[in-house]
């Protein structure tokens, strides 16, 4: 499992820009998830419907943001990549703490799927952000 999550990582740091399709696929993925899944079943899982769809719509734009940055971002997409991270990690950080604030009204699988979702994104996050740091990306070059 570590040798092919190593492979992964080196391929994208190859084509850094790549983490952007990975990052907006991700992203649509969670905002499905939270938006439709989670809502339709949110007696299940036992987050309000309101936050399912505050977390749905910022998916949602760091989707659209990703996107854009894969198309767009040219020679900047180190610093594209690094608004992401950080935008991914406070994403992580607010999901930590509404499940923390609802943790009463979870059941156990709203906390496996928040907590889950925390650890991908988190993974992502350090993926993108040495991804963008200028020597490792010359470094994986050589």
């Amino acid at each position: 499992m570590a040798k092919r999550f190593r492979l992964f990582y080196e391929q994208l740091a190859l084509n850094p820009r790549k983490l952007f399709l990975v990052d907006s696929a991700g992203a649509l993925l969670t905002a499905f998830l939270t938006g439709v899944i989670l809502v339709m079943f949110r007696d299940f899982f036992g987050m309000p419907k309101r936050v399912l769809i505050v977390l749905s719509l910022t998916a949602l734009l760091f989707a659209v943001y990703s996107l854009s940055c894969y198309f767009f971002s040219g020679g900047h997409w180190r610093i594209c990549l690094r608004v992401i991270a950080i935008a991914n990690l406070l994403y992580c950080c607010a999901t930590a703490g509404l499940v923390i604030f609802f943790y009463s009204s979870l059941s156990i699988f709203g906390v496996l799927y928040f907590v889950g979702e925390i650890l991908l994104v988190g993974i992502l996050v350090s993926i993108e952000w040495r991804s963008a740091l200028p020597r490792l990306a010359e470094k994986h070059r050589q």
